[in-house]
């Protein structure tokens, strides 16, 4: 917030002027993370990659934060694994969120459009290069997955601009922060709600939307098999693929061994406009990037945010199977 600038003048365009305790808690909030952003800038890339590992130690067995939640998640996805093998993969997923807020805070710093290639490695860059030089859409999907705010900031790097929706934060003044930074090389952020004129404009344009998969999607939603369980997903980017006649393809940004290293990974792509397109109905598709991001999930577990209740709700049939036994 530059000079001059009240705290009651800052609001959201399309909504009421916040309160001014609202604000001022939301400011007095956004400071202590641009605090620790900096304290993260002061010291090196390693040293927050040390410090990231005493911090999930200590969220893991000390705090306990939301382990009953990411205990119930793992057990869902790897019903085989043993309880001291699902502890490692939390314990991993919690130095990987924390090592993730520090690449956040020093990439730019740290990465450029001349030296990206120190940073990142993209095996399938020719497949997806020649995607996004077609004059045609593309949709790319990806989850809470790697680090994922790194996705759309090196594709800006590499030249490729890519509009993401995203939920708007509650607080304005992290919001404007964050989507600042996810700008700085060409990503443009489009509201999760009411966005659907822009998105039609964006593919019958031929450009590039950029989209996290894993999301809960409550009532209306398509229900489709994660991890060998019904989770209720967006049918949204089935009318994107289908309707737009976008090629869609699933990835990852997986951290390798070390801070600021990502591997840019194409798990899998389709193309509606093939004869053999293996998918054509809406369902179709959202299993299919389903499964794609669930082959992508299992070659890093421990990159995944499994904090979030994934599999919330019960789909509509059990539902009303419910209410016949009752």
């Amino acid at each position: 917030m530059g000079p001059g600038v009240r705290l009651e003048s800052l609001t959201y365009a399309g909504i009421a002027p916040l309160p001014r305790w609202k604000l001022a808690a939301d400011y007095a909030a956004y400071l202590v993370v641009r605090l620790v952003v900096c304290a993260l800038q002061a010291i090196s890339p390693t040293t927050c990659e040390q410090l990231a590992r005493h911090g999930a130690w200590a969220l893991w067995h000390v705090l306990r934060l939301r382990r009953r939640v990411i205990e119930e998640n793992l057990a869902i996805a790897f019903p085989d694994s043993t309880p001291a093998q699902r502890a490692a993969i939390a314990l991993e997923m919690w130095r990987h969120l924390l090592v993730m807020v520090a690449e956040v805070a020093h990439a730019p710093r740290k990465l450029h459009r001349t030296n990206w290639r120190d940073y990142s490695v993209i095996p399938d860059m020719a497949i997806m290069a020649r995607r996004f030089l077609d004059r045609r859409p593309m949709v790319v999907l990806t989850g809470h997955l790697g680090n994922f705010e790194m996705g759309g900031y090196l594709l800006g790097l590499h030249g490729f601009p890519t509009h993401t929706v995203a939920r708007r934060l509650d607080n304005p003044f992290l919001d404007r922060w964050i989507n600042e930074f996810r700008g700085r090389t060409g990503q443009h952020m489009l509201e999760k709600t009411g966005s659907g004129p822009a998105i039609g404009e964006l593919l019958a344009s031929g450009g590039t939307l950029a989209l996290l998969g894993d999301q809960y999607a409550g009532d209306g939603a398509c229900w489709v098999n994660f991890f060998g369980k019904p989770a209720a997903t967006h049918k949204a980017v089935g009318l994107f693929t289908l309707g737009g006649e976008a090629p869609t393809a699933v990835c990852a940004s997986l951290r390798r061994e070390r801070i600021l290293q990502i591997q840019m990974t194409l798990g899998d792509l389709v193309d509606p406009a093939d004869a053999d397109c293996p998918v054509r109905t809406i369902p179709e598709v959202i299993q299919w990037y389903t499964g794609e991001l669930e082959k992508l999930i299992r070659r890093a577990p421990g990159q995944y945010w499994w904090v979030h209740r994934r599999w919330k709700g019960t789909p509509p049939q059990r539902k009303r199977r419910a209410k016949k036994a009752a």
